[in-house]
Parts: C-alpha cells; structure tokens; sequence
C-alpha cells in the first residue's frame, strides 16, 4: 500500500476516491515507564521508554488504516495525517488518518510520468507474460504422461 502525506502521488493517476480511513488506538500509561521516564527527563534528553510506546502506538495506528482502506479496494493512501492528544491524565489516543484512493501509474509518454510510474508500468507489463507463458507450459502435456483411461 502507497501512504503519502501529499493530496497527489507523483506520477499516478487518482482513478478512485473511497473516502477517509483511519486508525485509532487509546492507550493507557505504563506506570514503570513514566516514572523512569520521569527521572530521566531530569537530566534531559530523549525517554526511550515514552519514544517505543508511542513508536508502537503509530504501527498499530498505521495498521489499521491501511487494513481499512485495503477492505474497501483502495491501493494508496493520500493526505496521511497523525493525530494524538491526551484523555484525562494517563490515557493517550493515537490517531493516523488519510484519504483512500486506487492510483494509477503513468506509462512513458504520459503527461506528468516519473521514473518510478514508467518503472512501475513496465514491470506490470512484463508480469502478464510471464504468467501466460507459466500457464501454457505447465497446461501442456508431457511427453512422459499418458492420456488418462476412459
């Protein structure tokens, strides 16, 4: 799944919009995390402890977007936002929430295609071949096989 925090995906083409997703996730403190993060915040600097939970917290988040948008068809994400806030004094909600689209890759020779959209374009149009001559050969009888009895 694409995820961008722009409104366009450079070199694709917007053919389906399937509205907002998102994912939510409220979570409450771990009591031995905040107090060691609470002595750590006197020498200042980073807090771990608080960096992996809400580290955590953002995957899970980001999870559950995109599982919603994959459940209504789309392949891309647009105008990716994280939201959080505190809930009362030990509860913090984590939010990631965009616009779900199916996006197109332009060709070579499209107006606006990149390197990646013709990279893209042309190894999907490779991929079909493939198959239809997997499909061919493997449908095929052996020489070795006999015809079945009737």
């Amino acid at each position: 799944m694409l995820i961008v925090t722009s409104n366009k995906i450079p070199g694709h083409k917007i053919d389906a919009v399937f509205g907002e997703v998102m994912g939510l996730t409220v979570r409450s403190r771990d009591i031995g995390a905040q107090v060691m993060a609470g002595f750590r915040s006197l020498g200042g600097g980073e807090l771990p402890e608080m960096t992996k939970a809400l580290y955590e917290s953002r995957q899970e988040v980001m999870a559950r977007m995109v599982n919603e948008a994959q459940q209504r068809g789309a392949n891309a994400i647009v105008a990716m936002r994280f939201d959080t806030s505190e809930m009362g004094g030990n509860w913090t909600e984590v939010c990631a929430y965009g616009t779900a689209v199916f996006a197109i890759p332009l060709a070579e020779g499209e107006p606006g295609a990149t390197g990646q959209s013709i990279y893209l374009t042309s190894a999907a149009a490779q991929q079909p071949t493939q198959q239809s001559t997997q499909t061919a050969t493997s449908a095929a009888p052996q020489e070795h096989e006999t015809p079945p009895e009737i």
